[in-house]
């Protein structure tokens, strides 16, 4: 195993107890993995858009197009991704499709980033 080396007052030194520690509480590669998926995104301004809207109301894919000037197709494409991320679920009635935040966790999220932007 490859030992991490650090510079530390002009002498290289290996904190074994830190880098340790940090190793038995690193998540698994896989973990990180699917972390680095759930946040890629909200790195697409479309995507934040209809989650801001959904932070307001449940809405039906025709209002989402109305409300932010897009089309049906490209909202639904969108909303499909999110889906599958588990960001926003949708529930039906009668042949309107109705979508919302999938959890309080997302409105979280969303107003953190909002706050850090803010600073």
């Amino acid at each position: 195993m490859k030992k991490t080396e650090v510079e530390c007052c002009t002498v290289t030194c290996i904190h074994d107890n830190t880098v340790r520690r940090v190793r038995e509480m690193m998540p698994a590669e896989e973990k990180m993995k699917e972390l680095a998926d759930f946040y890629k995104v909200f790195g697409d301004a479309t995507r934040i858009k209809i989650l801001c809207v959904l932070l307001e109301s449940e809405v039906c894919v025709c209002d989402l197009a109305e409300i932010l000037g897009m089309t049906q197709s490209a909202i639904s494409h969108q909303l499909r991704v999110l889906k599958q991320m588990k960001l926003v679920k949708n529930r039906r009635e009668g042949k309107t499709v109705y979508y919302s935040l999938a959890d309080d966790h997302i409105l979280t999220i969303i107003s953190q980033g909002m706050e850090h932007i803010a600073e």
